[in-house]
Parts: C-alpha cells; structure tokens; sequence
C-alpha cells in the first residue's frame, strides 16, 4: 500500500482485514517524486502509531527506491527497527546489486535480530539468463537475509507495452512467461520465490475477477512460486487459501517423509504414484506449508 495510508492503524488496531499477515508501505512507484518527503513523513506517524499499539503486528515491510535511499531510510526509521522485519529493493539489477548488498551487509552488522530483504526483479537486466546468474553469485554472501525474491509482472509487461486482463494470467504473455520461468530456474531451489501481483479486485457482487486470481494462484502454484502480493483486502484470503495445502498432498508427503519399505522406492497411495527419490523434496515443501498455512478438503480447491 502507499505509505499515505493512515487508516491502516485503525484497521489493524479492530482486526478488521482478514488474513492479513504482512504489509508493505511502498515509498516507491504508488508515490510521486515530489511528494516522496510527505510521504516520508507520514510513514513515520504510522509507525509510531503501530508501535504504541502493544499487540501482534503483521510483518512490516517498507519498500525503498535505491541503495542510498535505503540506508537513508533506515537511519531515519531507527527508532522503529523492532516492528519492521525489512525492506522490498525494487528494480533490483546489475545496475545496484553490489550497493544493495553491501547495504544489506552493513545494515546487519552484529545485530541480534536480523532484517530481512526482497529484492524485485522487475527490469530488462534480469531479462537476460546470464544476468540471472551473475545476481545470484552477489547475493550470495547474504543468502540468509534474503526472505524471498519477488518479480514485478507489471514493470515487466510495460517494457512491451503489454498488459493483461482478468480473463488472462501473466503466463499467456509469453515474452513474461518466459522471464518468469528463467527466475525460477535459477532462483527456486536455493530461495522462496513469491508470485506477483494480480491487477484485479472488487467485492462479491461480481467475481470474475476472482475466478481470474485463483486462475493464476493455481498457476503460481504449479509452477513453483510461493505466496504472492496483494494489492487490495478483497485478494487476501483467495491468496491465503491458496497456500494452504490439501489433505490428499498431506498425507503423500507424510508416507514419503515417513518411508516404510527397506526394499521398494514407489509405492501406490489414492489412485497416483509416490516416489522417495523423486518427491522428497516436493513433500518436505508441502509439510512445510502445512505447518504455517494449514490444510484443505480437496474438495475446496482454489
């Protein structure tokens, strides 16, 4: 959300959006250049206000515009550090990789309670596989200060002049798709990668936009990304529902996790195939996701 948005004390303060676990104050593409100061400002009373609250607070975040920007705005927020959990780096490339991981570095130089950072790969740059590579080579040395990495589909399509809607998802648009792809090739096995952000919203009176976020979700899904953003309350428990896992994937990962037999490695369980080699790492995932999300009847796919 923009970081203008006062009234979000109130509505946490009441519980009054569902499933909200986190939040990210965006000083970045929803705020004006000449209004970034006010926007500054404004951020600081809303996180002034959280802290008073004296109740749990979802894990904030406070997406930043560069490098500089954000060791600016961590020094100016530092009064606040113990209810920020870290900071989305936007355009995250090989134009400012090495100054935002030096940032990264120095900001949890022997600190107890660690930050934690998002890049967004969302420009040409990453378009390139062997950009890809090199980004991870840097980001190695704070490997575990990296929460997840996001992409941002948006940026991504306007490079193209491209843009969906909600009777598509971002894998119809191929030159996205493939990008997408790349990153997760790269990325997934050593990192979280989240999804990205559906367009759409509204309210229950019309829910084709809906149909086209649990399209999506369940692309996302299949494909390897986990969690995605939000950009408006009404998206929230069509994406937290997705990331609950259902009984029947459960109960797979359990008997692979739990492997019986000392002779076969395939076993036959509710009409498909288990295989210790080929899905242990699918299983640890799913137990994984059902421990902090939960489990659904098969029956309530999303």
């Amino acid at each position: 959300m923009p970081a203008f948005q006062k009234n979000i004390v109130e509505k946490i303060k009441n519980n009054s959006i569902k499933n909200l676990t986190s939040i990210a104050f965006d000083l970045e593409d929803s705020v004006l250049d000449e209004k970034l100061s006010d926007a500054e400002k404004t951020l600081e009373i809303i996180l002034h206000d959280l802290k008073s609250l004296n109740k749990k607070l979802p894990l904030i975040f406070i997406r930043v515009r560069s490098p500089q920007h954000l060791q600016a705005i961590h020094e100016k927020f530092s009064s606040f550090t113990e209810i920020i959990t870290g900071y989305l780096l936007p355009k995250f490339d090989l134009n400012n990789a090495e100054n935002y991981v030096d940032a990264i570095s120095e900001i949890n130089f022997n600190r107890e309670m660690p930050l934690y950072f998002m890049p967004i790969f969302e420009t040409e740059n990453i378009a390139e596989t062997e950009n890809l590579i090199e980004i991870k080579n840097l980001l190695e040395s704070v490997q575990d200060f990296i929460l997840n990495i996001r992409v941002g589909v948006n940026d991504l399509s306007n490079i193209y002049g491209l843009r969906w809607n909600f009777n598509h998802t971002v894998y119809d648009i191929g030159v996205v798709r493939d990008i997408l792809i790349s990153i997760l090739k790269i990325f997934s096995k050593d990192y979280v990668v989240a999804g990205s952000v559906w367009n759409y919203f509204g309210d229950e009176k019309n829910l084709a936009w809906a149909d086209g976020l649990k399209k999506e979700l369940n692309l996302d899904k299949l494909n390897g990304f986990i969690g995605k953003s939000a950009i408006h309350p009404s998206q929230l428990p069509y994406i937290f529902d997705s990331l609950k896992v259902t009984q029947s994937d459960l109960n797979d990962a359990e008997q692979i996790l739990n492997w019986t037999s000392d002779s076969h490695g395939v076993a036959k369980v509710s009409g498909r195939m288990n295989e210790l080699k080929c899905h242990y790492k699918w299983a640890e995932k799913i137990k994984i996701l059902s421990e902090i999300y939960g489990v659904q009847n098969d029956k309530n796919l999303v």
